[in-house]
């Protein structure tokens, strides 16, 4: 069944979608809406909000209810409800951290942002960093051997932090290195690649 992702020319919050879904191998639709656009969609859509993924007949929208479905969908959900919950768990820290830092870039990104990376962002890190060694030491996944869609989620996130802060990582040595490893995945690789050639902003108002 064919598959259609509609967001912003941005990687924003559909990225870890585009991600997932590249990763493993899934055919997409990725539609780019302008702001032209948007005008005309937005009412259409349910909460007037994107992304929105267009699966047949059934339109899902809310990133989380996107990734949580496709993980169903594709096993990347855990093996047992143990698991399940964990990576359910470790997904809404990692929203949490991404409100804050949408909260200094759309509201205070000039004279935030300093602020943000010393007295904000170590502690967050480090709370990340303690969770994800819950599984094999933090060695693999979120949840161990196997990703889950928390992962997709977890290496957006650290890579806009290093996009911030080029050193934004280094007190957290376990998180750096899976975000090293999970880049070198090779459709994930080859997705960067490709998105590097284009650069599209992180953010809808230019910041990053």
């Amino acid at each position: 069944m064919a598959l259609k992702l509609s967001y912003f020319d941005i990687r924003g919050l559909a990225e870890p979608i585009r991600l997932l879904l590249v990763d493993k191998q899934v055919a997409f639709d990725d539609h780019r809406i302008s702001r032209d656009q948007w005008a005309e969609i937005k009412p259409k859509m349910i909460f007037g909000q994107v992304p929105c993924l267009l699966s047949g007949d059934e339109e899902i929208v809310q990133s989380g209810a996107i990734l949580r479905h496709l993980a169903r969908v594709h096993g990347l959900n855990g093996n047992n409800e143990t698991e399940t919950t964990f990576i359910d768990m470790f997904f809404e820290g990692l929203r949490d951290l991404h409100n804050k830092y949408a909260q200094m870039i759309y509201g205070n990104y000039e004279n935030g942002k300093e602020a943000y990376i010393k007295d904000t962002l170590p502690g967050e890190l480090a709370r990340l960093e303690k969770l994800f060694r819950t599984y094999k030491n933090g060695e693999h996944y979120v949840a161990g051997d196997k990703e889950s869609y928390a992962d997709y989620v977890l290496f957006e996130e650290l890579d806009i932090h290093l996009i911030l802060s080029p050193t934004a990582l280094d007190g957290t040595p376990i998180l750096k290195k899976f975000h090293e490893r999970f880049a070198e995945r090779p459709n994930i690789k080859a997705y960067l690649n490709k998105r590097a050639a284009v650069n599209p902003p992180v953010n809808g108002n230019g910041k990053q």
